[in-house]
């Protein structure tokens, strides 16, 4: 015969099988025990801490109504919650927590935490038989703003997280994303907010750890049942670094987990900074409500570097590593490497390395002959359109503008810088370089080299700015 408690709970039940969907009814109300009913309050058992938040979250109010129907308008839910399963020698660890009722409107699981318990809560990062005092943040020293350069590829990220390592939780900037494609610098930067909020803020909890730790580690406190462990001591980190989320799209009971963990720490006031191979819009099989809480904060980009950053980012690690180079070797490795960071301090150790063995000078030749794998093929002949492209990209002209009669001022100095270029690296006649931008005459070639030609003697900004595009064609020439 059914206890009164256990009949309520299967009323309830065959109410709210006929509203939800079938596989989220299997998945949040099967799982549900009820414990006892007194004095209209029904007490109902849950697997997990987990559980009773997410219930909380998306079913509070259908339960509210139910059960008022079922006992009165006076009518209360509480929970008991299930913190350790138990053996044959310990009895199972459980923790009462009332419910809302459905009057109190709880946003994103707004909730005192963590619960206390009597267990201590587990490192997953302590090695069994080690005992660490601390939490070891798991950051690289190295990693810090003095050696990240900015530029513009990377200007709003950089500046964003030097605000965060300020006053870390208490910006807009919460979690704050930072994306981009491999080796553009997202681990170093995301480490260096690390590293500087220790610095600034030594008593807060910093954590940096990569999403495949984060999900390795979940695994295994589920084998051993101990996910509320896992869970709580997550909640307890000030300034919470997960590297490449992007993974997470084959971990959904991880996402699970880490659902539960951004909440708690974003209202608590705590730093989240993730980072990504892609924006959260483009993410796939991540959780929809987990990609809306990573576009609360801000976004923030890294590109590929330009050719002037490039040139920054080879001296700063040369200064570094205490070597020295000829400024052309330098400017050989930034033009021609145009891929990533890593690959371009990874051609520098490489040359670094060769010099070393063949005990020979770095020079030019040397470049050229050890970073055959690493620089783009480059034809020894530059070609008309070649220089037409650099010039065009240099001067943000569209290509077809180039080659029209308008009488346009910065449409025409590119033009004629080009035809200069042109005639001064190529072996092609006047007669050829006029037919490349529409069959112009050879005298109008003549006339424009002599223009630029006047314009360097007369304008320093513009002599800057020709002698900038003969070094790149130079380069690419090479």
């Amino acid at each position: 015969m059914e206890k009164p408690f256990e009949q309520v709970w299967a009323n309830c039940l065959e109410i709210i099988k006929d509203i939800v969907e079938w596989q989220h009814f299997k998945t949040w109300f099967e799982p549900i025990r009820p414990v006892e009913l007194k004095d209209k309050i029904l007490t109902i058992q849950v697997p997990s801490q987990f559980f009773y938040e997410y219930i909380e979250e998306h079913y509070v109010t259908l339960l509210a109504k139910t059960l008022k129907r079922e006992l009165g308008k006076d009518a209360r839910l509480e929970y008991r919650i299930m913190v350790d399963s138990g053996n044959s020698k310990n009895k199972p660890l459980t923790i009462d927590v009332p419910g809302n009722g459905g009057y109190k409107s709880y946003s994103n699981n707004e909730m005192d935490f963590p619960l206390v318990i009597n267990n201590p809560v587990k490192n997953p990062f302590v090695i069994p038989g080690l005992k660490k005092m601390q939490i070891d943040p798991q950051l690289n020293h190295a990693y810090t703003f003095e050696s990240y350069i900015e530029g513009d590829c990377n200007r709003v990220a950089r500046r964003a997280g030097k605000t965060v390592a300020e006053k870390p939780g208490s910006t807009s900037f919460n979690p704050l994303v930072i994306y981009g494609g491999v080796g553009l610098g997202k681990t170093h930067l995301a480490q260096a907010i690390g590293n500087e909020v220790k610095r600034l803020h030594q008593n807060k909890v910093v954590l940096y750890v990569s999403s495949e730790k984060f999900i390795n580690q979940f695994i295994d406190h589920s084998r051993n049942h101990a996910i509320n462990d896992f869970i709580h001591f997550y909640q307890m980190i000030d300034v919470l670094i997960i590297d490449d989320v992007q993974f997470f799209n084959r971990a959904e009971k991880s996402q699970d987990a880490f659902f539960s963990i951004f909440n708690h720490l974003h209202q608590s006031g705590k730093q989240l900074i993730l980072t990504s191979d892609k924006s959260p819009k483009d993410l796939e099989g991540v959780q929809e409500r987990l990609l809306s809480r990573f576009r609360w904060g801000l976004s923030a980009d890294l590109q590929v570097p330009d050719y002037e950053t490039k040139i920054e980012i080879l001296e700063k690690k040369m200064k570094a590593d205490g070597l020295d180079m000829p400024r052309e070797v330098v400017k050989y490795i930034a033009y021609n490497i145009s891929s990533n960071v890593r690959e371009l301090e990874g051609a520098l150790i490489s040359l670094l390395a060769q010099s070393s063995l063949n005990k020979r000078e770095i020079d030019l030749e040397l470049a050229k002959k050890v970073l055959r794998n690493f620089v783009k093929s480059s034809s020894k002949e530059i070609t008309i359109d070649a220089i037409q492209k650099m010039v065009c990209e240099y001067f943000d002209v569209p290509y077809d503008k180039l080659l029209q009669k308008t009488r346009k001022r910065e449409i025409v100095q590119a033009r004629q810088i080009t035809m200069y270029l042109s005639k001064a690296f190529t072996k092609n006649s006047l007669k050829t370089i006029g037919e490349h931008f529409g069959g112009r005459d050879h005298t109008t070639v003549i006339h424009s080299c002599q223009t630029v030609k006047d314009l360097m003697d007369t304008d320093n900004l513009f002599k800057e700015s020709v002698l900038e595009l003969q070094q790149k064609v130079q380069l690419a020439a090479m």
